[in-house]
């Protein structure tokens, strides 16, 4: 038996980068808004649910496959936009788009990509979304649907929390910002549009690039009705990220877009928000089946998966995880921990007792308190 890249444990792969990262990355990835309440609040959400497996139920056959809008995947897990990789490790979201592909699941291209949308879609030679940072400028925001829809990428995901950055401490405390150094502005540096607006190329006047892309990409929160231009302008699935309050979700569905994410950013805009999971179940809820309800924030093990399926979610994308194996090995090191993932989602369902995604709902569940009740 081989020596792993980094440790089987999920829950402690945060700890295990910390060692590999200088103090300006790490707390980059792992740090949150504020206090760090909300990232906090996030793992609290999941140990308040437990798991109570069901016997005799033939499980040692299954299919956790699921179709999302009209596409089918081996598991109901898919990589969640990140930006700026390379400050974790080189080959940055190449490396993690590799590693998807050979997985066959999803990854969502970052808008603020360490390497242009174009590279980072033909290293992801498998199912691709394009994440967006909605730029106030509608040319270039056509222009980079245009190129994420000539690089193969099928489904939109709109960010709507992040439209400027929340209070992140460790940033501040670390006098640390990638987007001040242009890492992550490769999509915007490299398009054709966005070129046109500076007197001269990033090339020449990296300062001059960096103040128009911040400006452009920030600094601006849409509204409800702006959604509408999205919807002509990108012809297949288009996803909501962000969402949290279940009237944000019906509006979701009177807007006719396809999908929702339902995430507070990891915790890093907000402090002391909701916790993601705490939010799911009231959402989906509101929307039923009219939309696709996918989840993202504090996910870290197989069984989180499972908690996060079992209170609606159609399927997960995973953040730091991914992103704390690519500091351990590169490609191998997210392949590593998709494999990790993927397994312990595997055996945790089968030991639950469950054979298919429908099998898990809110039947396989206890919050703590009724735990305790049962027990008393």
């Amino acid at each position: 038996m081989n020596t792993p890249l980094c440790t089987t444990d999920g829950a402690a792969l945060e700890d295990s980068a910390r060692r590999l990262l200088d103090p300006g990355p790490f707390g980059y990835v792992a740090g949150g808004a504020g206090s760090g309440a909300t990232v906090r609040a996030n793992r609290e959400a999941f140990d308040r649910w437990r798991i109570v497996p069901r016997m005799l139920r033939g499980a040692h056959v299954r299919d956790l496959g699921v179709t999302l809008f009209g596409e089918r995947l081996p598991a109901p897990v898919l990589l969640a936009p990140i930006g700026v990789q390379s400050i974790v490790h080189p080959d940055g979201e190449l490396a993690s788009a590799r590693a998807a592909a050979r997985h066959g699941l999803p990854f969502v291209i970052s808008t603020m990509s360490s390497y242009p949308l174009e590279q980072v879609a033909e290293a992801a030679d498998g199912p691709r979304w394009f994440q967006l940072y909605w730029p106030d400028d509608p040319e270039v925001c056509l222009s980079l649907l245009d190129r994420a829809r000539r690089s193969g990428c099928t489904t939109l995901v709109v960010t709507l929390d992040n439209w400027t950055f929340g209070w992140r401490t460790r940033d501040l405390d670390n006098d640390y910002s990638p987007a001040a150094q242009g890492i992550g502005a490769a999509t915007a540096f490299s398009d054709p549009v966005f070129r046109d607006r500076l007197g001269r190329p990033p090339e020449d006047d990296l300062p001059a690039a960096i103040a128009l892309w911040k400006a452009m990409f920030t600094g601006v929160d849409r509204e409800w009705h702006d959604i509408a231009f999205l919807r002509r302008n990108w012809p297949g699935p288009l996803v909501l990220k962000g969402i949290l309050h279940p009237d944000d979700a019906r509006e979701a569905v009177d807007a006719g877009v396809d999908g929702i994410v339902v995430s507070n950013h990891g915790g890093r805009q907000v402090d002391g928000a909701i916790a993601a999971l705490d939010a799911l179940p009231d959402i989906k809820s509101a929307v039923g089946d009219r939309i696709t309800v996918l989840f993202d924030s504090g996910v870290r093990t197989g069984a989180d998966l499972v908690k996060a399926l079992c209170l609606g979610a159609d399927a997960v994308m995973i953040g730091r995880p991914y992103l704390y194996g690519l500091a351990h090995g590169g490609e191998a090191g997210v392949g590593e921990v998709l494999t990790n993932l993927l397994t312990e989602l595997d055996l945790t369902v089968q030991l639950s007792g469950g054979r298919q995604r429908s099998d898990l709902d809110l039947s396989l569940l206890k919050t703590n308190r009724e735990v305790g009740f049962l027990l008393a």
